[in-house]
């Protein structure tokens, strides 16, 4: 079955840059864009144990007689063939259509806080941690200004979701041909504990084989140290994880992850199941 990504589209000039970055992350790593242009404010979205309604402003909602033109124009501008367009088939209101959730990817604006959505670059803000908790599929949260990705960089923190993203990020590095790098920030933690989580975890010869550096911060304000992760990178992270490292990305680590680094996020959530 065909890889897929879901990219809401919205007509305007930041909306160009997200679908140009969500272009450029399905032509490097061969999955097929599904776009879907927006007739309404809101949608809903069915995952397995919880119902999720999308929010979207009214900017979403511009020029809907120019958007699938432009939306084909991306698409093409990076060598891709025309795009899909997701029709919605089911509504639970006549303004209020239900969005599948069957992909295996979905490309959402960055505005992931509250605080962020202030310095308008959108606003889905919960409604983002809302489908980041409940979608089997990983979240794209793309810079507001494209820029092509030349590595892979994997945020590892030992939780069981942290797993769920390195292995993400090597099949994404295999997929790409882009080399993989690993940070990881110690607390109250030894190196040796992670390395002990990869051993239990059989990753260690992938590793070997794979990563082309693993940057293991001791010291120093885990803000200031993600200075050393690559501009150019996919930076791929788990949320909300528990494991035999304990992590909330979705806390302080994540705000600080989203908040420093202009890069393109790629999210793992707690229901992620691989499907590449």
């Amino acid at each position: 079955m065909e890889t897929r990504l879901l990219h809401i589209f919205r007509n305007t000039p930041l909306g160009r840059e997200v679908l140009l970055q969500s272009t450029y992350f399905c032509k490097t790593i061969g999955v097929q864009p599904m776009i879907y242009i927006p007739e309404f404010i809101k949608f809903l979205m069915y995952f397995e144990n919880d119902v999720a309604q999308i929010d979207l402003d009214s900017s979403y909602l511009t020029a809907p007689e120019t958007a699938r033109a432009h939306a084909i124009d991306i698409v093409r501008s990076q060598g891709l063939p025309e795009p899909e367009f997701m029709e919605p088939k089911n509504f639970t209101a006549s303004t209020l259509p239900d969005i599948p959730v069957n992909f295996d990817f979905m490309c959402c604006p960055r505005s992931i806080s509250d605080l962020s959505s202030k310095i308008g670059l959108g606003y889905l803000g919960p409604r983002v941690r809302r489908i980041v908790q409940s979608a089997r599929f990983p979240v794209l949260i793309a810079g507001s200004v494209f820029k092509p990705w030349t590595s892979v960089a994997v945020m590892f923190g030992g939780s069981a979701n942290a797993v769920k993203a390195l292995k993400l990020g090597l099949r994404i590095s295999r997929k790409s041909g882009l080399p993989l790098d690993i940070f990881t920030q110690l607390g109250k933690h030894t190196h040796d504990d992670y390395q002990k989580i990869i051993q239990q975890k059989h990753l260690a010869k992938d590793i070997d084989q794979q990563v082309r550096k693993w940057t293991v911060f001791d010291s120093g304000e885990f803000a200031e140290n993600l200075y050393d992760v690559p501009h150019d990178a996919l930076v791929i992270l788990g949320a909300y994880g528990h494991g035999i490292i304990k992590e909330m990305l979705f806390g302080s680590v994540m705000e600080k992850v989203q908040s420093t680094l202009p890069n393109n996020l790629l999210i793992v959530g707690p229901k992620y199941q691989a499907a590449m």
